[in-house]
């Protein structure tokens, strides 16, 4: 298997706990019913400081409720009271915790003056954010359809001011759970440095943030920062990319390496550190490590904390959220694994600069498979052919990846359309011995099956099109078409003796559990592969 590495060394002063300085405040935005005055009045008594709901004081200034002074008064004149208060709620001394009216960033004004804070978007879906307002008086929730516009309308500004993202589905006090993440963000917004941003992740099982910053590596941030330091690191990016441990060791890279013998390899060494339940494993590396390092922390002592910090395109845009970790058997990939959410997600695109082109371009294929997944403004993004290690194309498709997660974490429904390509994929990397193929030029290629399967031709050439333009295989030679048709009939999804296939009808409308026959499947897979 080759070498296994482990040396010990000084663990860092924690970074992102600074206090926050001068007068930036926690500011709770978003859409109508999002929760942002109850989360305010949270965070605020939780912190010990100062809370504001802008609405309320907006009130009493004006001696009536909101509801009748916009009807009698009209929006135009509404906004401009609102703004006026607005700014002078955000340019109070001190610190403390504001909740704005879902319309306030509708000013220019308002949204340079949040560059001063730390601003929390509140994310609701419109179904849930009318099911929580459409029985009140709000001037703006009396009708339904004008109700979904604005709420898709205001999307993008509130996705544009927002350094931190929290889902506000579950209940209200879910959101004290962020708070440590939330003020070991708000200390790293008061130094210098490129803008950094928190994504809250919630599964059924537990919640965790990820850190979104260029240059967060080199500067040494770092969640969460209490017990020791595990660092599992493929050794080729320990040689380009220092993440400090108390413990560090690096493993030999390549799919071929997630093996039970590797596991067992650093499982012993964990053992024989001292590692203990207080600890953290550390991640750092692609999907590989990722995958390895994350399920030695699941069945170690029967579980310890993770953290993973993703160095490939593939890893950060797909492979570090979720929670799934395994090793690879002869027979078939991932086939044994447990699930075992991260602790804490640090996402640096600065790191991709190191990576090969060939693994950007496998990277890409994941890129592309989630944007048909989430359809429009990412699938937009994607087909105009922007670069796929950019920051807002990075937390597009891990917002993605999140949603669905949040609401199938088993594999149970929603999540199984994430395993679009992957059928024929993995199918193709067990024949090739897991040697001549990255993960991302196999899913590239399953992803081309699940469209022709999927009756999706135009689509299936514009998919092929960005593939070549990026360096992926849309054929492979030398592989027999029946041991890839055997390898699917062995995929892990089988239920009842068949294999149930992703299938598209569009971007933003893929759907898990197809019957696919097997004449169909043959002739999908001998576009792709050759004998």
């Amino acid at each position: 298997m080759g070498p296994v590495g482990a040396s010990a060394s000084a663990a860092p002063a924690s970074a992102g706990s600074a206090p926050a300085t001068g007068r930036r405040s926690i500011v709770f935005v978003g859409f109508m019913g999002a929760g942002k005055s109850t989360a305010a009045a949270l965070v605020a008594d939780a912190l010990g400081e100062p809370g504001l709901d802008t609405d309320q004081l907006l009130e009493r200034e004006l001696g009536e409720t909101i509801e009748s002074f916009f009807d009698r008064e009209g929006e135009e004149a509404f906004r401009a009271r609102e703004e006026e208060l607005v700014l002078r709620a955000l340019a109070r001394p001190g610190g403390g915790v504001i909740a704005l009216g879902g319309g306030a960033l509708g000013s220019e004004r308002v949204r340079a003056a949040l560059g001063e804070h730390v601003v929390v978007w509140l994310e609701v879906g419109a179904d849930e954010a009318w099911r929580r307002v459409a029985r009140g008086a709000r001037p703006l929730a009396r009708d339904r359809e004008h109700f979904a516009l604005l709420h898709e309308e205001r999307q993008p500004v509130y996705a544009e001011v927002a350094d931190a993202v929290v889902p506000a589905g579950g209940p209200p006090a879910a959101v004290i759970a962020a708070l440590p993440a939330l003020r070991a963000l708000r200390g790293e917004l008061s130094g210098d440095g490129e803008r950094l941003r928190l994504v809250w992740a919630a599964s059924a099982s537990s919640s965790y943030p990820v850190f979104v910053g260029r240059g967060a590596l080199g500067r040494g941030i770092f969640h969460p920062a209490d017990g020791r330091r595990f660092v599992v690191a493929d050794e080729r990016v320990a040689a380009l990319h220092e993440l400090t441990g108390d413990w560090s060791l690096s493993v030999p890279a390549g799919e071929a390496e997630k093996t039970l013998g590797r596991a067992e390899d650093v499982l012993r060494i964990m053992a024989r550190a001292g590692v203990s339940r207080d600890d953290l494993v550390v991640a750092l590396g692609g999907g590989v490590v990722g995958d390895l390092a994350g399920f030695c922390a699941a069945v170690y002592q029967r579980g310890v904390r993770c953290a993973q910090v993703p160095t490939t395109l593939v890893a950060q845009v797909d492979s570090a959220y979720g929670g799934k970790t395994g090793v690879d058997l002869p027979e078939a990939k991932n086939y044994v694994g447990a699930y075992h959410q991260p602790a804490a997600v640090l996402v640096d695109p600065d790191v991709l600069a190191t990576l090969p082109p060939e693994e950007v371009a496998a990277g890409y294929a994941e890129v592309v498979k989630t944007a048909l997944i989430a359809g429009g403004s990412l699938w937009e993004r994607v087909r105009s052919g922007e670069d796929p290690t950019a920051e807002e194309v990075i937390l597009g498709c891990l917002g993605t990846k999140l949603a669905v997660v949040a609401e199938d974490e088993r594999d149970e429904g929603r999540r199984q359309v994430l395993n679009l390509g992957h059928t024929v994929g993995h199918a193709l990397e067990a024949a090739t011995r897991y040697r001549r193929l990255r993960h991302g030029e196999a899913v590239a290629l399953g992803l081309l099956c699940a469209l022709r399967l999927s009756g999706r031709e135009k689509l299936r050439d514009e998919v092929a099109a960005l593939f070549s333009r990026r360096g992926l295989p849309v054929r492979l030679e030398g592989i027999r078409p029946g041991e890839v048709m055997e390898l699917v009939a062995r995929d892990k999804k089988r239920r009842g003796g068949s294999v149930p296939f992703v299938l598209v009808s569009g971007p933003g409308s893929v759907s898990p559990g197809h019957a696919v026959a097997e004449h169909e499947l043959r002739a999908a897979v001998e576009e792709v592969v050759g004998g």
